[in-house]
């Protein structure tokens, strides 16, 4: 091709079109693409509309309702208040809240569970990746440094006493976030800390991570010690360095029960158990059964029931409420052999599904998200006559 004065003029490269699904997820397009033509029959009053269910118990309340506020938007915005109902545009936003599988979704994850059931870990890998899980994460850390999660500047709305607890006049209390990473959670909690008093420990089995929490500003800049970061084994035999049995007010653990192997659950649960005050609370949340991440895995990535190993080595397990349930409140025993563990019980203060549809208009897809969020609380003896003072700090800034 040649221009007007005779130069030969640059081919025109087309823009090719964004892709719409990675080549990983191939498998699910007919389950993810929205279609352009919706169901022109609308529900029955009473039934389940575009997913959601007609009832239900969801985490937060909304703030307002949907006839004084129709674009659904809240300043600042709340996640869990957004309710995808009949006559809404499904693309007018990014995410709804509480959003139930449909009946076709829920059957490809049937099929799909069954499938990576047929198409397990081999014997060989199932030992690689149970015997030295620090190592894979160490890995993890150490190609990703601090960039890969972003900070959860949403814990306080999540659980609003760790608003409290760092407020300036809210006294002493301890926090220790089991499963710290990069610090993600714990530096925002951290930057919002106006309590001289608080103290905050952050550990992790890898220790690559606890080197990148050591080396921010933030962290090695600290006017008072505040922050500590630790190598710790959730699920081992030892307690953190810096705390004793019956020291600690609130255990953070957000996507890190996940990363244990059912046989670890016992001893991470009693670990929690013994470091708490009576009264204190677990803060948790993690992957719930049926979210994307799990319906992705294709095959040589199931090592058991609900648990598969990823691309980088880490492992990941999907609960369901009940499991949850059984395993914190002490139905499934939490004890070993030596018994120890005998009566270490919590009170399920919350317990809940939250579910969150993702949609993306370009590519004209959604996508099906699950965690399970709760509050156990550790309980106190009959034989006690009172709580502890922090203890009862905790209840009230539960309470308000």
């Amino acid at each position: 091709m040649a221009t007007e004065d005779g130069e030969a003029a640059l081919p025109v490269r087309q823009r090719q079109p964004r892709q719409q699904l990675t080549k990983g997820m191939e498998h699910m397009r007919s389950y993810v693409t929205v279609s352009e033509t919706p169901s022109a029959t609308p529900p029955s009053a009473g039934e389940d509309a575009y997913g959601v269910p007609a009832t239900y118990e969801p985490l937060r309340k909304p703030t307002t309702g949907s006839q004084d506020n129709p674009e659904k938007r809240s300043d600042p915005f709340q996640f869990g208040t957004r309710y995808l109902e009949e006559g809404d545009d499904i693309f007018a936003h990014n995410a709804w809240d509480h959003v139930e599988v449909d009946p076709q979704y829920s059957e490809f994850i049937e099929q799909q569970t069954t499938f990576q059931r047929e198409n397990q870990v081999t014997d060989f890998n199932k030992k690689r990746f149970n015997d030295q899980p620090e190592k894979w994460w160490d890995k993890f850390y150490g190609n990703n440094q601090a960039n890969f999660f972003k900070d959860r500047k949403w814990l306080v709305q999540e659980f609003p006493v760790l608003g409290q607890v760092t407020k300036a006049d809210y006294g002493s209390v301890t926090v220790l976030e089991v499963g710290a990473g990069a610090g993600n959670t714990a530096f925002p909690v951290l930057a919002s800390n106006r309590n001289p008093q608080l103290r905050l420990h952050a550990c992790d089995y890898s220790a690559k991570a606890i080197d990148i929490i050591r080396s921010q500003t933030a962290y090695t800049e600290q006017e008072t010690p505040i922050l500590q970061a630790d190598v710790w084994d959730a699920a081992g035999e030892a307690l953190p360095p810096g705390l004793e049995p019956g020291t600690v007010d609130i255990v953070i653990m957000i996507f890190i029960f996940s990363a244990l192997a059912p046989d670890q659950w016992s001893r991470a649960v009693r670990n929690t158990f013994t470091l708490l005050k009576p009264g204190g609370e677990v803060l948790f949340r993690d992957y719930g059964r049926g979210d994307l991440a799990q319906v992705r895995f294709k095959k040589g990535r199931y090592l058991g029931e609900n648990f598969y190993v990823r691309g980088d080595g880490t492992r990941v397990y999907f609960f369901d409420t009940s499991e949850l349930r059984s395993i914190w409140s002490g139905s499934t025993p939490v004890g070993g052999d030596d018994g120890d563990g005998a009566g270490a019980l919590f009170d399920i203060v919350d317990l809940a599904v939250d579910r969150r549809m993702l949609v993306n208009r370009q590519r004209k897809l959604k996508m099906y998200r699950c965690w399970m969020q709760g509050r156990f609380r550790k309980s106190v003896s009959v034989s006690e006559t009172s709580k502890s003072e922090a203890a009862v700090e905790v209840d009230s800034a539960v309470a308000e």
